[in-house]
């Protein structure tokens, strides 16, 4: 019995092995979904894997401007996983107009299949901070979200504007896209808003 017993465990373990190791290798496919965003170097444009990679370390470097108390490895879980939803619903281009509730509706789809590969206990983890990040109603949400703006506005601004003028986006579209990163930090937000406006200056953004 005592045999059976530590058989029937150890099978057990190697099943949340098993699934989390499918949840890595599914994930990979993360590395495969570009964005609009071209490398600060203007060489190609950057992809998801890459982003969260970046909004990770900047949660770690910055989190000094945070205006709130946050948890950090919440934030650094919640900017890692906020994209892997885009492997299957794509990524949606922020300017490009698109309805909130049909892309919520999308990815909502995309999060339930991809985080039900994981074991129970961390399926419901990720999905909740995946949630929480959309909702922002959390200081880290917000700190996270504040990230997410700020990293493609310093993309551009490195590139001259480069995805800006591809698309025709104007000023008025970039201040209000990232004006709630006044939410989580007043000196991330004057920072972004003097890129902003030595953009227009510049001619990078039209005003």
């Amino acid at each position: 019995l005592y045999k059976q017993e530590c058989e029937e465990k150890i099978i057990l373990r190697n099943n949340r092995l098993q699934q989390q190791i499918e949840f890595i290798i599914e994930i990979d496919k993360l590395k495969q979904v570009y964005r609009q965003s071209i490398l600060m170097d203007g060489t190609r444009r950057e992809n998801d894997a890459e982003h969260s990679w970046h909004l990770a370390l900047m949660s770690i470097l910055l989190e000094e401007y945070s205006q709130e108390k946050i948890d950090l490895l919440r934030v650094v879980k919640m900017v890692l996983i906020h994209d892997l939803v885009e492997i299957d619903a794509g990524d949606t281009y922020c300017y490009e107009g698109t309805p909130y509730k049909e892309k919520l509706e999308r990815e909502k789809k995309a999060a339930d299949r991809l985080f039900s590969i994981l074991p129970p206990d961390q399926m419901e983890e990720l999905q909740a901070l995946w949630e929480e990040f959309e909702k922002r109603a959390t200081p880290e949400a917000r700190f996270a979200a504040a990230l997410d703006r700020l990293q493609p506005l310093l993309h551009n601004y490195k590139t001259k504007g480069e995805s800006w003028k591809k698309h025709g986006v104007t000023s008025d579209k970039v201040i209000e896209r990232n004006k709630s990163i006044i939410e989580a930090s007043k000196t991330l937000w004057d920072y972004a808003e003097t890129i902003i406006k030595d953009s227009i200056k510049k001619g990078y953004l039209p005003a």
